[in-house]
């Protein structure tokens, strides 16, 4: 069932603007606009907030969808180094300072574009560092929350919400409705004036399939159902769970000897394969085993940092992440995986008696003589200490 039509002729419902709503007052903006599709929900917008005149500063590890909307868009585009604050300071001063190409004039505007949580990476934007920039420079800041909404913070809010930052302070934040929500779709929210611009503007709003019904009634009850309007208590118990499996597996995998990418607290795991021959290896491994894991390669990753990549929701259990770590230890053996040297944590604990600060454990290594011991634990230690592990910052 669907309205057959644009939002822009006759496909605004009541219970589209409902939707908005919800979505504006949970992100934290004043307004939002939801599209049908996630990926056109970039690759519109872009060309409806930049020109020719503008610039946009690109992570090098943004999503396609945001390549293609910045492309579109006609704007010039630089990127900086993946998460680096001193690289994106560099990009802005030389930028500001030469101005645009052959006149040298000032730029209309500079758009900064991050993702909240990198779908490839398991990394989280440095959103306090950025926020640091952006009242230094004064430009324009684009988060993309696809993978971050419903998933990170106390509230589920998000980026902003996992950092404890004031929603204002990010001009514009997009997400999509297909993760968290369990529907389609995505949304921008912003300032009253700037939706107002993309609502004229936006190609999708002019021939774009205004969203179903029944995906619009899936969005509003999983908005309630984190907010605790419907179901009291059932979003936050969900958000703590997946907070725990998320750091649960990633310390089990790293005990086990894997390298693991991504923040401690990111729902997204990537396990490090490198060598792109093993990818239908491990596939085949874990699906015997009767699991399914989604391996990436070229080009979505360099060839060279092939990976498996876990994508944990709060419907999984503590089995269902035990049977894991079982299959990926004896896959690990079999192919040949454990590569860390413990650098990159699942370290023992220190001996009783010592508390020493993580940034300082090299030192006192050093000072002590005591080396790093390549992480090699056992399936029985790591679902005896596992829980218990998972509660404390992670070694």
């Amino acid at each position: 069932v669907t309205s057959a039509s644009p939002r822009g002729d006759a496909g605004t419902t009541d219970l589209a603007l409902e939707v908005e709503r919800e979505v504006a007052s949970f992100v934290g903006k004043p307004d939002a606009m939801v599209f049908s599709m996630g990926y056109v929900t970039n690759a519109s917008s872009f060309p409806a907030l930049a020109s020719k005149g503008c610039l946009i500063i690109s992570d090098e590890l943004n999503h396609a969808s945001i390549r293609i909307g910045a492309r579109l868009s006609n704007a010039v585009i630089q990127s900086f180094k993946h998460n680096d604050m001193y690289d994106l300071e560099r990009v802005l001063r030389e930028n500001i300072s030469q101005g645009q190409p052959r006149t040298h004039r000032p730029w209309k505007k500079i758009l900064v574009v991050v993702e909240g949580l990198y779908s490839m990476e398991g990394t989280m934007c440095d959103l306090p560092g950025i926020l640091a920039l952006k009242k230094k420079y004064k430009f324009y800041l684009f988060v993309d929350e696809a993978h971050s909404i419903g998933a990170l913070g106390p509230r589920g809010r998000g980026v902003c919400d996992y950092f404890g930052i004031d929603p204002s302070e990010v001009d514009i934040l997009m997400g999509t409705l297909t993760k968290s929500f369990g529907a389609n779709g995505g949304y921008i929210a912003a300032e009253k004036h700037i939706i107002d611009k993309l609502r004229s503007t936006n190609a999708s709003t002019q021939y774009g399939e205004s969203p179903a019904p029944c995906v619009l009634m899936q969005i509003l009850a999983s908005l309630k159902l984190i907010t605790g309007e419907l179901c009291p208590g059932q979003g936050e118990e969900r958000l703590q769970r997946i907070a725990f499996n998320s750091r649960y597996l990633r310390l089990g995998l790293k005990r086990l000897g894997y390298i693991v990418y991504g923040h401690d607290d990111s729902p997204i795991i990537p396990v490090m394969l490198y060598n792109p021959g093993k990818m239908p290896a491990y596939s085949r491994e874990m699906l015997k085993r009767k699991i399914s894991v989604v391996v990436v390669g070229y080009p979505a990753t360099p060839l060279i940092s092939s990976r498996a990549r876990f994508c944990v929701s709060a419907a999984h259990n503590k089995d269902d992440l035990d049977r894991l770590l079982a299959a990926c230890d004896e896959v690990a053996d079999i192919i040949q995986l454990k590569f860390s040297t413990g650098v990159a944590g699942g370290l023992e604990p220190l001996p009783a008696g010592v508390d020493v600060a993580a940034s300082e454990e090299k030192e006192w290594r050093r000072a002590n003589g005591i080396p790093l011991t390549p992480p090699r634990w056992t399936m029985e230690d790591i679902v005896r200490y596992g829980v218990r592990d998972a509660k404390r910052p992670l070694r």
